[in-house]
């Protein structure tokens, strides 16, 4: 997951490179910015993917349970 996160942080790069070179406007701007949303999308749902560990499905079962509560800053 952080290779797809290392990518998105050097297309996000490129991508602001190409669009001052060719304006914001441009096809290679607009290019550029979709690849960076396609990628994003992508961690997306690999996170949306991820199997729960044993204390979330313990906490799915036993949501009054101590070690359950979730706490505010």
């Amino acid at each position: 997951m952080s290779n797809i996160k290392e990518q998105i942080l050097v297309e996000v790069k490129q991508a602001r490179e190409t669009c001052e070179t060719s304006g914001t406007d441009s096809q290679e701007c607009v290019v550029a910015w979709e690849t960076v949303e396609g990628l994003q999308s992508e961690l997306s749902e690999q996170q949306q993917d991820k199997p729960k560990n044993s204390l979330e499905i313990y906490c799915d079962a036993n949501p009054e349970a101590d070690e359950c509560r979730l706490y505010d800053d």
